[in-house]
C-alpha cells in the first residue's frame, strides 16, 4: 500500500446534504508515538494492521487497539498514537450537522474512541467504497458512503424499541408499556434512546402515524376507522394530530401523499 491523501472543500450546496468529507487517504504509520494534536472535525481511522495505543481525551486516557479495528476521533479533543508495532490504515475527516443526530444515536460515541467489530469485512468494505469515491468528486455518493461506514458504528442493538412498537397501536399508558414489557420507566427511556434517539411517547406516536399511512395509502377504509386501528378513540383529535404532524390531513394524504391514491369516505 502507498500512502496518498485527498482533501475536499465542499461547496455551499454540497454542505446542504448534512454530512460532508473533507479529506481520505491511507497511511503506514511506523513505531514511533505521533505528536498529540487536536482535529477541528471528525474522523476514523480504520487500522488494518498493528497493535498499540490511542491516548485520548484531556486526561490522556491510553486505549488499547488491535486491527482490525475502528478509531474515532472527535473535534477539540486531543489525541495521539502510540502504535507498539507499524500501523497500516485508511481515514476520514468529515463534519457537518448531521453529526449531532449521529452522536446523538450512539454512531459518534466520545466514550468509545476504539471499537472493534463482528464483521470486520464489513467496515473495511465501507471503508474502501468510501475512499474510491472520494476520488471521483461526487458529493451524493461520497455522503452515502460516509453514511455507510458510519452505520458500522451502531451501538449494540436492544428489542426494547421494537417490541415497543408492537404494541404502540395498543392504547396505554407509558407506564404500562413499560409494565407489558417487564422493564422499569427508566430503563424503557434509556433504550429507546439508545436505539433511536428519541422518547418512547414519540416512538410510539411515530409508530401510530406510521400504521395510519399504511392504511390510509392501502386499505379502503374511513379515516373513523383507521383512528381505531392505531389506538385512537375520537377521529376528530387523530384527524388535528395526522394534520398537525403530517402537514396534511388523512384524506388529503390518501389523495395525494400515497402512491396508491386511493380515495375512500369518511
Amino acid at each position: 500500500m502507498h500512502d496518498w491523501s485527498i482533501y475536499l472543500t465542499p461547496g455551499a450546496v454540497e454542505r446542504q446534504l448534512g454530512l460532508f468529507c473533507l479529506g481520505t487517504g491511507e497511511q503506514t504509520h511506523d513505531s514511533r508515538a505521533a505528536p498529540e494534536r487536536a482535529l477541528g472535525c471528525h474522523a476514523l481511522v480504520w487500522l488494518k494492521e498493528g497493535h498499540g495505543h490511542l491516548l485520548h481525551g484531556p486526561d490522556r486516557q491510553l486505549h488499547e487497539v488491535r486491527a482490525p479495528a475502528l478509531l474515532t476521533l472527535f473535534p477539540g479533543v486531543l489525541h495521539g498514537y502510540r502504535p507498539a508495532t507499524p500501523w497500516r490504515h485508511a481515514w476520514t475527516l468529515f463534519s457537518g450537522p448531521a453529526t449531532e443526530a449521529l452522536t446523538s444515536l450512539g454512531h459518534l460515541d466520545l466514550n468509545q474512541p476504539v471499537r472493534r467489530h463482528a464483521d470486520p469485512r464489513a467496515v473495511d468494505r465501507a471503508f474502501t467504497r468510501l475512499l474510491r469515491v472520494s476520488r471521483q468528486h461526487n458529493a451524493v455518493q461520497i455522503t452515502g458512503a460516509l453514511y455507510d461506514l458510519l452505520s458500522q458504528q451502531a451501538p449494540p442493538q436492544d428489542d426494547v424499541a421494537a417490541r415497543l412498537a408492537e404494541l404502540a397501536c395498543t392504547p396505554m399508558s407509558i407506564q404500562a408499556y413499560a409494565s407489558a414489557l417487564g422493564i422499569t420507566m427508566k430503563e424503557l427511556r434509556d433504550a429507546v434512546r439508545r436505539t433511536t434517539g428519541s422518547t418512547p411517547h414519540e416512538l410510539i406516536l411515530a409508530t401510530r402515524l406510521s400504521n395510519a399511512k399504511v392504511l390510509l395509502a392501502e386499505e379502503d377504509l374511513a379515516v373513523s376507522v383507521v383512528a381505531r386501528r392505531v389506538g385512537y378513540d375520537d377521529p376528530a383529535y387523530f384527524s388535528r394530530l395526522f394534520t398537525a404532524r403530517v402537514g396534511m390531513s388523512p384524506v388529503s394524504f390518501r389523495r395525494s401523499g400515497s402512491v396508491s391514491g386511493r380515495i375512500s369516505s369518511l
